[in-house]
């Protein structure tokens, strides 16, 4: 995700599982400022603001699809962690699940994992990221083991954890792969050539190169699936218009 620690991500994830604030379900357009505000959204999906790294001020206004970034003060250096990740996710972040949801499943139970996405991009530094996470347990609180990220855009003097692996097709798409570790868990990482601002997916055909490059077995469990930006400066109008994610066992 970076080039250097994410183990500053786990202690802020840590801190959101404490102290996330829950809204009820969006029915109008709805402004969250708070450090780890969330609210759900087509009673399905939770959107979270997940301001972990910095005390500046962001805001993210949440519509009924998606959501923007309308307000970000902070700023970090480039060689370090970002400031946030303001997400839409389908599962289980730090004990707060997602509607009905059916994750955490199996990997060798899920037949299929679908997902689509459509990002809106604006100035700053930053990545538009997808993140599947796994693990070898049912987990629903606390950093997962193995994060899989996908990196559609990136902007700035950025770079995911770790070095560069080699490139794979997946999807249908070619990517640069990058793997580490952040000191919380394992990360692999996919890094589009170009931006992409909208993609509809097999989430398993990520799933799957994970597994044949031995970073996890089909005994794990993909406990949520993530999208939203990291932003180390800048950011006001990056949005996920559109958001969805289905898995069935």
């Amino acid at each position: 995700m970076r080039s250097t620690v994410r183990a500053l991500v786990a202690i802020g994830l840590l801190a959101a599982g404490t102290v996330l604030a829950g809204a009820g379900p969006a029915q109008a357009d709805t402004t969250i400022c708070q450090q780890y505000g969330s609210t759900t959204i087509q009673g399905r999906y939770v959107v979270q603001n997940n301001r972990w790294g910095t005390s500046a001020t962001q805001c993210i206004n949440v519509t009924s699809s998606g959501f923007q970034i309308t307000q970000q003060q902070g700023s970090a250096p480039t060689n370090g962690a970002p400031l946030s990740y303001p997400s839409a996710f389908l599962g289980c972040h730090y004990t707060n699940c997602s509607p009905g949801s059916n994750l955490p499943m199996q990997v060798s139970r899920i037949r299929s994992a679908t997902s689509s996405i459509n990002y809106r991009y604006a100035g700053g530094t930053y990545n538009a990221s997808y993140d599947i996470w796994l693990d070898p347990t049912p987990k629903t609180n606390g950093v997962n083991q193995m994060e899989i990220m996908i990196w559609f855009n990136r902007q700035g003097s950025i770079q995911p954890i770790g070095s560069a692996v080699g490139n794979a097709n997946v999807g249908g798409r070619s990517w640069q792969v990058w793997r580490g570790s952040n000191g919380a868990n394992n990360v692999i990482s996919y890094v589009a050539p170009s931006p992409i601002n909208s993609w509809s997916f097999n989430v398993l055909d990520f799933v799957n190169d994970v597994r044949n490059r031995g970073a996890i077995t089909s005994s794990w469990y993909l406990t949520s699936i993530q999208a939203g930006f990291e932003p180390w400066n800048g950011g006001v109008g990056l949005a996920v218009d559109n958001f969805s994610a289905s898995v069935s066992g």
